[in-house]
């Protein structure tokens, strides 16, 4: 297939449209299902770079949740507790490890349900049974991957009345080295970004304490790829092998820290005992849920707690979950990963990330106050190393 004709470009109005490539080749794509939109492709091919990355930088399965080209959440194959399943809703999925691919999946999706509804997946390997029936049930756009086993095609081509989106890419294709876009008229070219994120990049480690562990090394790795894909500016918290709090496209630093950061927690509070076991009427469907535990846990406008809402939910009312409460459980936190596209320009950040578990930072250094940075870290007896490194994505 040379060229795939769009039924619109990111709004209705901008016609006509289409993908192909520009030497007259074909693409690199098989659409098996479904006619994805411009977005969809945006986010198919962002979030597919993403995990065959991720793969290649920690040997391991993984998969992304991708929306409006940034990611939710990131995670590679590692197995779940059982909170985590709870917090995850897939506590009644049997033989969930038998699966590490579903693992990653169900870690990637999980992180952030909120900002994943209508989300676009990317796996880094052939998509079995148990991930297709775990994206069965999730709302979702598509998914693009290396492969599908028959059975797990035959699942997700059922899903949306039949117009599920499922693309499959060629793992062995190579796109070429200068990459161009067009912006009002004006043609834009640079080299594509193929710099490598590993372990080299963690090597030059700048605070008074210098230990790294082997699961900090995999988390920060991971926040970078992760990073290395999301709308600039950016920060990415991680832990456990996967993404928990992505703050994208800000316009100042410390919003990407707060926003990221104001996830993460949200993420560790799923997975508090008062949470996970909020008497849920059965006939409260996924969705719902989410958005009532975000209720829950950030005391929204609608207190789903008070006289005369809490029917709508529960089958009793819930004890509302207090400041002090959520800030004693978010204090016993640590070891969570810090990644940052560009420098920290004050230890702002790092004051609020502190806040939210973080006991490792990577960032690209080169600001001014890189020493009021340091003497931050060093305050909190963290680990943070400079990677020399910007990872700006537009």
């Amino acid at each position: 297939m040379k060229s795939f004709e769009l039924k619109y470009g990111c709004n209705p109005n901008q016609k006509p449209a289409s993908i192909y490539m520009e030497d007259g080749g074909n693409l690199p794509i098989r659409i098996l299902n479904g006619r994805p939109g411009y977005i969809n492709f945006l986010d198919a091919f962002n979030s597919w770079q993403l995990v065959k990355e991720l793969k290649e930088a920690t040997g391991l399965p993984c998969a992304t949740s991708f929306k409006h080209v940034s990611p939710t959440s990131a995670a590679v194959a590692l197995p779940l507790s059982p909170a985590l399943k709870r917090a995850c809703f897939v506590d009644d999925v049997p033989g969930l490890e038998d699966s590490p691919l579903a693992c990653a999946y169900a870690r990637a999706r999980g992180t952030d349900r909120m900002c994943s509804f209508g989300d676009w997946v990317a796996l880094s390997d052939v998509c079995d049974l148990t991930t297709a029936n775990l994206i069965r049930r999730e709302v979702s756009d598509g998914v693009i991957a290396p492969g599908y086993v028959p059975e797990a095609l035959a699942v997700l081509k059922g899903k949306r009345g039949g117009n599920y989106n499922v693309v499959e890419i060629d793992p062995d294709y190579v796109p070429a080295e200068q990459e161009k876009k067009m912006v009002y008229g004006i043609t834009f070219e640079q080299g594509r970004n193929n710099f490598r994120i590993d372990r080299t990049l963690l090597e030059r480690i700048v605070t008074a304490k210098k230990e790294l562990p082997e699961e900090a090394v995999r988390d920060l790795i991971l926040s970078l790829i992760t990073l290395k894909y999301t709308q600039s500016n950016s920060v990415c918290y991680a832990v456990g092998g996967q993404a928990i709090g992505v703050g994208a496209g800000q316009q100042s630093r410390i919003h990407c820290t707060r926003l990221a950061g104001s996830k993460a927690d949200t993420w560790f509070l799923r997975q508090c005992e008062k949470v996970l076991s909020l008497p849920f009427r059965s006939d409260i469907p996924r969705p719902t849920r989410d958005n009532v535990i975000d209720g829950y846990i950030n005391k929204n406008e609608e207190d789903v707690c008070t006289e005369g809402n809490w029917q709508k939910y529960f089958t009793a009312r819930p004890e509302p979950l207090g400041d002090e409460e959520a800030r004693k459980y978010l204090d016993g936190i640590s070891g969570v990963s810090l990644g940052s596209d560009a420098f920290f320009p004050f230890g702002d950040n790092i004051e609020r990330a502190h806040k939210s578990g973080v006991s490792y930072v990577a960032e690209p250094g080169g600001s001014i106050r890189d020493d009021d940075v340091i003497a931050t870290c060093d305050k909190y007896g963290m680990v943070m190393a400079f990677t020399g490194m910007r990872l700006f994505h537009h």
